[in-house]
């Protein structure tokens, strides 16, 4: 999907909230479980009672390879019917692939051209060649791992470098490789001080930032820090929105809580000058 759909997209709704579809059987409301298909069911409903409030869905791969072929049917049955339902939404395959060329080649085939995804989320630590087969599609978006907010990011990526950190370095690497205008990069929302430099870094690319309340990321100190004049940022929110509710009104506590966000961030929006 080009940027500027996604830019029209965020002034229209005036948000730029994307909702994490990690659905998990054991936390979805209970009577669900007595449908054929209760993965798509779920989805289905959180879709049509959210979609008008955000820009983007992001399906986290493990939460539907973990229930095997019945997952992988879900999940095709939920990307299809995005596609067919609403057009304007951004959808990510939160993948998380990379390997060698060949092996990144048909990853890409598969939630390019198969699934028809509009963007995949990558592990670029193997380096440029393991990236640069998802880049080679001119209207998908490769949204590669720079700094994540797990605790673990420390053993790798805030390593210090010869002049910075490996994160950093990685980021640099990353504008020199083919069709680099269509990367996104994941930065963790508790990630915060580095944020600056990360915008000088890539000041015009979107960041996709994951971490945002239960996880102790702050909405306003990271829009402060990273929107830019295209807003040129989509803050993910998965489990504080789809597993807002247990009941039979599950999807509208889920609309309820899209709305709060999308408030604040009109909000910022406002303030920021950019609607």
């Amino acid at each position: 999907m080009e940027v500027l759909k996604i830019v029209n997209q965020i002034k229209s709704k005036r948000s730029f909230l994307c909702v994490g579809l990690d659905v998990d059987l054991e936390k979805i409301p209970k009577f669900l479980l007595d449908k054929d298909d209760p993965i798509f069911e779920f989805n289905k409903s959180i879709i049509d009672n959210t979609h008008m409030h955000c820009i983007a869905y992001k399906l986290n791969i493990a939460f539907y390879e973990a229930y095997g072929i019945k997952g992988w049917k879900a999940l095709e049955k939920t990307i299809n019917y995005i596609n067919k339902n609403y057009t304007e939404i951004f959808t990510i395959a939160d993948a998380k692939r990379g390997d060698i060329g060949n092996t990144s080649r048909m990853y890409a085939k598969s939630f390019f051209e198969q699934l028809n995804f509009d963007s995949i989320t990558v592990n670029p630590y193997m380096g440029r060649d393991s990236v640069e087969p998802f880049l080679e599609y001119n209207d998908k978006n490769t949204i590669i791992l720079a700094l994540t907010s797990n605790e673990g990011s420390k053993d790798l990526q805030l390593i210090s470098t010869a002049n910075d950190y490996v994160f950093m370095d990685l980021i640099k690497s990353s504008k020199t490789w083919n069709n680099s205008k269509n990367l996104m990069y994941v930065i963790g929302a508790t990630k915060t001080e580095y944020l600056e430099e990360i915008r000088k870094i890539i000041p015009d690319n979107f960041l996709l930032i994951p971490g945002i309340g239960a996880q102790g990321g702050d909405l306003k100190e990271v829009c402060e820090k990273a929107i830019n004049h295209k807003v040129g940022i989509i803050i993910n929110s998965s489990r504080g929105i789809i597993y807002s509710g247990n009941d039979e009104k599950f999807a509208q506590a889920a609309e309820k809580e899209a709305i709060s966000l999308k408030k604040q961030m009109e909000e910022i929006l406002i303030d920021s000058k950019l609607i």
